[in-house]
């Protein structure tokens, strides 16, 4: 698409400069401010709490759709990892560490995403209500398993809707997102001892390919289905 965000990073240089100093400056604040400032830009009078008008909400439909998706998965990784540190399943101290850390920063994906969302004039979608009950009576080994699964997809989903996103510094957050969401995923792998087993991007601790393997919307909201009440 030559109006896609993708197009705008490759023939601006000023857009790929923009682009990159906000991915070098994710790790240094939170989600949240790097969406925030994505969103508003450098000048103060766009980024006060009044709403857009309505043609930037209808420029911005298409992302709008893309963002709620991603909240909804986000929605269901910080509830995942809130409901294995309360039924008290993980002992050892280092994965409940973890568990912790990893729950922490879905939640600020979600915060991020909601505000997001808010700001460009569209209405967040509802938490989805979760089944997670199935996966923990298998046990530890598959509720891990499971994380890792689930952290693998989130880092397919937002691959699978980059070329999509048409605001090229929401992209660039949610790149930033996405690179988080598979270092979490390469932790979990190796955790469970995947070793370097492929399986379509979404089993080895290491990437079985140069490129990423990214997926649809179709193909992610299905294989989360059973996680959903």
């Amino acid at each position: 698409m030559t109006d896609s965000a993708l197009r705008e990073l490759a023939d601006d240089p000023s857009s790929r400069k923009r682009f990159f100093k906000m991915l070098g400056g994710a790790g240094a604040v939170s989600a949240a401010t790097v969406f925030l400032a994505a969103c508003g830009g450098d000048d103060d009078e766009a980024a006060s709490d009044s709403p857009p008008p309505a043609s930037a909400v209808d420029n911005n439909k298409s992302d709008l759709e893309i963002l709620n998706y991603a909240l909804t998965l986000e929605f269901l990784e910080a509830d995942f990892y809130a409901q294995v540190i309360d039924s008290g399943m993980v002992k050892d101290p280092k994965v409940v560490t973890i568990a912790k850390k990893f729950g922490s920063t879905e939640q600020e994906h979600v915060d991020a995403l909601t505000a997001t969302i808010k700001k460009l004039g569209g209405k967040p979608v509802a938490a989805p209500k979760s089944n997670f009950g199935p996966t923990f009576d298998k046990g530890l080994m598959a509720t891990l398993e499971a994380a890792a699964d689930v952290e693998n997809l989130g880092a397919a989903a937002y691959l699978g809707q980059a070329g999509s996103i048409k605001n090229k510094e929401v992209l660039a957050a949610a790149l930033a997102i996405h690179t988080v969401e598979a270092r979490h995923a390469a932790a979990l792998n190796e955790l469970v001892g995947r070793g370097f087993g492929g399986g379509g991007g979404l089993k080895g601790s290491l990437p079985d390919g140069p490129f990423a393997k990214p997926m649809d919307m179709k193909a992610v909201l299905a294989a989360v289905k059973p996680f959903l009440a």
